[in-house]
């Protein structure tokens, strides 16, 4: 029963979601840091095609790596092979803390050398 005193039913978290969690954001730091998952402010990656644009995607958080982190663990459970066009904001609370929220959009490379003198984009 909802109450306007308690709030609603009271939801019980998975003891395993917070170690989840870190699994996903360190295999996206892994990714990131390694090159190995590009993440670029410009429509396009130099040299390589994009093949499909799987969708946009955001992070959020209080410590600017960690809204990355999101974004491109978000990217990585989309199938995407990097993210283009990425964009950052920065709130600042009257506390004093800062809120980081990014997003851009995560694609696919076409799997061949991209060639020179040719639309970066196909469909």
């Amino acid at each position: 029963m909802l109450s306007l005193f308690t709030g609603g039913d009271k939801k019980f978290k998975d003891p395993n979601e917070e170690l989840k969690q870190g699994k996903r954001l360190q295999h996206a730091k892994e990714m990131f840091y390694s090159g190995k998952f590009p993440v670029a402010t410009t429509p396009a990656v130099k040299g390589r095609r994009i093949k499909t644009l799987v969708g946009l995607v955001h992070g959020r958080g209080y410590d600017g790596e960690c809204a990355l982190l999101s974004l491109t663990a978000s990217a990585l459970e989309m199938g995407a092979d990097a993210i283009v066009g990425y964009r950052e904001t920065l709130a600042f609370h009257p506390d004093g803390s800062k809120f980081f929220s990014c997003y851009g959009t995560a694609i696919t490379f076409d799997k061949g050398p991209a060639k020179p003198n040719r639309r970066l984009f196909t469909h």
